[in-house]
This record gives C-alpha cells, structure tokens and sequence, in this order.
C-alpha cells in the first residue's frame, strides 16, 4: 500500500515562505471526516459520545474543531482541565481520568463538574476528603488483569499495569462508592495501546459488558455509562492494513445486544476517548534536509529532531517518510534520517530505502498528529516547533508558534543574569 500525503510539494514551498521548518501540519478536513465517521460508527448508541484524549494533540484550535464535531475531552491533568474549560467544554463533556491524583485536581475536575473516573481504591478516600463529598456521577477505572489475548494472539499485559482496580475492588467501590450518595455509575477500561485490529473493541467490549451486568446483578448500581477508552490504532507501515471503524462499530453492537440487552441494560451509553485514531493520520512533521553525511553509513540530516517527535528514537517506532515533490521517484538510496542532538538514538528512519535527497529537500514525516508535538521536550537546549492547520480552503493558520529562546529562558525571569535574552 501507499502512504499519501495530505500536502503537496506545492502547498509546502508556499507554506515555508512565512513559516520556517520544522513544523506540525494538520488536516482540517481529515479531522473533522474521521470524526463524523467515528459518530455514525456508534449512531446505533443513543448517548454515544467521544471524549478525545488531550495528551495526544493537546492544542486549543484542534480541540474547538472536534468539539464542533459533537467531541468531549479526555484530561489527564491540570492544565488538560484548563484548556478544556477555556475551550468551552462544560460539566459532563469533560472526563477526568488520570491516576496517583493530586487531590487540588480531584478538586478542581469537581469544580469543573467533570465526570471524575476513579483509578484506585484509595482514590475514594482522597476524593472525599478532597471535596467534602461523593459526585452523584462517578466512574471507576476497570483492570482484570493477566494477559488480554484476541483469539491466540497477546495484545497486552494488563496485569503489568499500574492502571486500574481488580476485580474484587471495583466491586467493593461501587458498594462504598453508592453507600456515600453515588447514584449513577460508569466503567472504563484501557487494555491495549495501538491496536491494528477490528476485534480489539469488540472483545473489550464483551468484558466490560459483562462485567456491567455482574455490578449491577450484585451491587444494585444505576450504570449509565460504558467507556471502552482508547487502543484503536492505525497502520504506521504502508503495508498495514488499518483498522475499519464502521466494522468496529458493528461489532461493538453486536456484542452489546448480546450482553446488555437482555439483562434489561439497552440503555448504557458508550463513550471513547480515542486520540492516536482520531489525529495520528491527520498530521505530519515537515522538516528540510539540511546536511548529509557519507561515513560508514549514508545520513541525511534534517532540521527537525527528536524533541519535535520522539517516538522513533525512544520507542524505536516507525514513521514513514514521503521526500516532498519525489512520490514517484525509485526508492534506490538507503539512509538513516537523523536530527542534531547529542544522542545516537536521534534517528527518524533507519537503513530506509528513499528517493535520492539533496540539501534542501522537504520531507513529510507521516502520522504525527498525536503523541507528536505533544511529547516535545527541550532537551540541548531545542525549541519546540511551530503548529499550523491546513484549513480547507487550502490556506493555513498558524495554531502555535514556535518557541522562541525567550521562551526557554523564561523560568529564569526572577535572576538577572538572562535579562540579555529574555
């Protein structure tokens, strides 16, 4: 298969006219199609709804796009709460799920009225204490342990995860969790990242489901609410097959008249919060080769480096790489594509078989709109690229600039001896 680019050579000589490399691109119109796919996927749900996870892409101009699209969000911390609020999520439209929890967050969420998912036990204590109170709505975070398997294949080890209750607490915090006024429940669970499979959801569903009959059999609880999280992944290589969420969904809905309806129950609301599947394709690292290098290996060495995508040098993952202008040219030179910081696992690609690169050559670095600028660090003293949307109309907005030294100076603003730069 083919990896197609959402950006010409055309568009990207333009672009770079006003906004210098290395930056973040996003696709407007690959948003906002992929998350109306995503809605009528699960339409069979009356309260279907998606909270996107903001630790993936977490920018204010894509945020206020997918909450056009009907999208809540997925915070994992302080400032996830803060930008949601200021991007005018209100109340229910905010899940707060994050784990060893600083109770001033617990705190602030319940300001919010977010709906508050609890990772642990203890957490019920702290809550409490934190803000005087139990929520009427509150969730609790699901984790069976083991190994989680589709068919004969291992998808994960749960059981390795600091995430999560065991089977036997979230029993017992839905019994204290309604005994301290909780009167409507919800159920979340991540059980495997970056699944490229159509039964990931289908199987977790079924486990949840069940499970949902169970507390309910047992504890008397009111569920309202199924969250099958995230774990939807897409293909990174050109050879994987992605997944087909209109298949996903219909999976999903089987296994939910299978289980839920018949134990009076067919009136549970599915929630995700996917972030990889909603963004990841959508966006992508435009960075110019700037050296190359002929020692004992052939290295192309660009502008861009591992704190604008960390990903392939900490986790050694794959990101295709399209030379801009070169989509048709044989792929007949092998190179590792690296950035500038003092680290040898700075690398983008490794032996990749590329079209010839010359100096000044832009290259797309495919996949990035989520865990891309998000995972960005300032290691040597780098500065994090710019963020911009390609609208559809075909112009592009600037949603994030690019840091400045000003910036990386900036927590040094109580001592003079930086004055010079700031």
């Amino acid at each position: 298969m083919e990896k197609k680019t959402f950006v010409t050579k055309d568009q990207l000589e333009e672009i770079v006219k006003e906004y210098p490399t290395p930056f973040h691109l996003y696709d407007e119109k690959g948003i906002r199609d992929n998350a109306e796919r995503l809605k009528e996927a699960f339409a069979w749900n009356k309260g279907f709804k998606e909270y996107f996870a903001v630790k993936a892409t977490p920018n204010p101009f894509i945020l206020k796009l997918l909450k056009k699209c009907g999208c809540g969000t997925d915070c994992s911390s302080m400032t996830e709460l803060m930008m949601s609020d200021v991007c005018g999520f209100k109340g229910n439209e905010i899940m707060f799920s994050s784990n060893d929890t600083p109770p001033e967050e617990f705190r602030f969420a319940a300001d919010l009225g977010a709906i508050i998912n609890l990772d642990d036990f203890t957490h019920i204590q702290c809550l409490e204490e934190t803000i005087g109170r139990i929520p009427e709505t509150i969730c609790c975070r699901y984790n069976p342990g083991g190994l989680f398997k589709i068919s004969n294949s291992i998808m994960d080890n749960p059981g390795d995860s600091k995430y999560g209750m065991t089977t036997e607490q979230i029993f017992e915090a839905f019994k204290v969790l309604k005994a301290k006024g909780a009167k409507h429940f919800g159920i979340h669970a991540f059980l495997a990242s970056n699944t490229v499979t159509n039964e990931y959801y289908p199987t977790l569903a079924k486990v949840l489901f069940e499970m949902a009959v169970k507390l309910k059999k047992e504890t008397g609880a009111d569920i309202r609410f199924i969250n099958l999280s995230g774990g939807i992944g897409i293909p990174y290589r050109p050879d994987q097959e992605p997944n087909d969420i209109m298949v996903i969904g219909e999976g999903v809905r089987n296994v939910y008249e299978e289980v839920l309806v018949p134990a009076g129950m067919g009136d549970v609301a599915l929630f995700t919060e996917l972030g990889r599947f909603m963004l990841a394709p959508y966006g992508c690292l435009v960075t110019k080769a700037i050296h190359e290098k002929h020692t004992y290996k052939e290295y192309i060495g660009v502008d861009a480096c591992a704190v604008n995508l960390m990903r392939p040098a900490v986790y050694g993952s794959y990101h295709h790489i399209t030379v801009a202008g070169k989509e048709q040219a044989p792929c007949d030179h092998t190179y590792d594509v690296v950035g500038s910081l003092c680290e040898n696992c700075d690398k983008f690609a490794i032996d990749r078989n590329l079209p010839e690169i010359e100096k000044g050559d832009l290259l797309i670095i495919h996949d990035t709109g989520a865990h891309g600028f998000s995972m960005g660090y300032n290691y040597n003293g780098k500065l994090r690229s710019a963020e911009l949307l390609l609208k559809e109309d075909g112009s592009v907005r600037m949603i994030r600039r690019a840091e400045t030294e000003k910036d990386y100076f900036a927590t040094f603003d109580f001592c003079d001896i930086f004055k010079k730069y700031q």
